[in-house]
């Protein structure tokens, strides 16, 4: 019988109770070590903190990989790539190009392979805008690669440059967003963060890049990747979604400055999903009226248990533009879901992660020195006494 979570209706911000019932042990063909066995009861329900005596510890960054850069591309390869087509092609090599070119396949950098890989597009543009789905609309991918019933081969330290961008560039490891099956089968271990980070891509750096998004999320980190950073561009477009989104198990990525011209449907700019320890400093967000930077965590989505909070992140230094005072969304706001969503009810009874609270336990992150500009103080929202939130500024009324 398959283990069932009975949850009361709840409201945003309010603490939710839940029970547990027969709770059954999950296959994990996809996993590379058993499933733990879960234990039966009902879990500690976690209330609302207080405030700590002492200074939280900031989790330590992990050190940058020193990996030796690839040899350029070969002939052969430079041709291909150069070529009219769409079909992907995959480089485990650096490549150069220049302002003149046009590059209309998707670019694919996958496994260990690619790790060390410099596209330096000297100002080329890489076009893939014209792609019926996301997927042919993803101009670029960092990812790992299974290896039979092995440990995922993971790229580390690729990077881009120079480029002019008309799609989307997506990192990830075991899965491309966080409710795939992979994810799902990873999630029911207590060790999930450790595996999927262990998984994904790390140290992949974006700098000089400018987007032109077509509809959709130009820059998206998968879970558990870590050391991304997107650095010195420009994101232009259009998204009906974010124009970053920070998935869950994720941690320590850099979003620094970059000037964010780009207009959702009807998102906030940036989505911190059960990412933690990451730096979003110095950007300027034009565009922030429906929202600038959101902290939470996707409770049971596509029956995933989220692990990760959205904690110890760093808020500095940004400058959120709102062009009107009237039905606005927030500049930051910490904890923005707390259960508010459906699906918070659909992972499976455990006593750890999403399963044990929906709640999002956006806390320890600091938010300082902000500018709201056409916007006001209210315009940063939280609701934990751990975060740190101070001299921001704000110009409208």
């Amino acid at each position: 019988m398959p283990p069932t979570k009975f949850t009361s209706l709840v409201f945003v911000s309010l603490a939710l109770s839940g029970c547990q019932s027969d709770l059954a042990t999950v296959a994990d063909a996809a996993f590379r070590y058993p499933v733990t066995q879960p234990v039966t009861g009902q879990p500690t329900i976690p209330t609302k903190p207080t405030e700590p005596s002492t200074p939280p510890t900031v989790p330590s960054t992990p050190p940058v990989a020193d990996v030796e850069t690839k040899p350029g591309c070969d002939a052969d390869t430079q041709s291909k790539v150069k070529a009219p087509g769409t079909n992907p092609i995959t480089l485990a090599c650096s490549l150069r190009l220049t302002s003149a070119d046009v590059i209309t396949h998707p670019l694919i950098f996958e496994g260990s392979a690619a790790s060390g890989s410099v596209l330096d597009c000297g100002g080329a543009t890489l076009d893939v805008s014209a792609g019926a789905s996301r997927k042919e609309k993803t101009a670029v991918a960092v990812r790992s690669r299974k290896t039979g019933s092995g440990p995922w081969d993971a790229p580390s330290s690729v990077t881009i440059r120079n480029c002019r961008i008309k799609g989307f560039v997506r990192i990830y490891g075991l899965g491309e967003n966080a409710n795939g099956a992979v994810m799902k089968a990873s999630s029911r271990n207590p060790d999930h963060t450790a595996f999927a980070q262990a998984s994904a891509p790390k140290n992949v750096r974006l700098e000089n890049v400018a987007f032109d998004a077509p509809d959709g999320i130009p820059f998206y980190v998968g879970p558990g990747v870590t050391n991304a950073a997107l650095v010195n561009s420009k994101i232009n477009g259009r998204s009906t979604a974010v124009a970053v989104y920070l998935d869950a198990e994720s941690a320590n990525n850099t979003i620094s400055n970059n000037v964010f011209g780009i207009s959702t449907e009807k998102r906030e700019l940036i989505a911190i999903d059960g990412s933690a320890n990451n730096r979003i400093t110095n950007n300027v967000f034009e565009h922030s009226d429906n929202g600038g930077i959101f902290a939470y965590r996707n409770c049971g989505e596509g029956g995933v248990i989220r692990h990760q909070k959205p904690q110890y992140n760093q808020i500095v230094g940004n400058t959120f533009r709102y062009r009107t005072s009237f039905l606005v969304r927030p500049a930051v706001w910490l904890n923005s879901r707390n259960g508010s969503s459906s699906y918070c009810f659909t992972d499976p009874a455990y006593p750890f992660g999403s399963s044990a609270s929906n709640l999002d336990f956006a806390q320890n992150n600091v938010v300082r020195n902000n500018k709201l500009e056409g916007g006001s103080d209210s315009l940063i929202r939280n609701d934990d006494p751990t975060n740190d939130v101070g001299a921001n500024s704000a110009t409208g009324d």
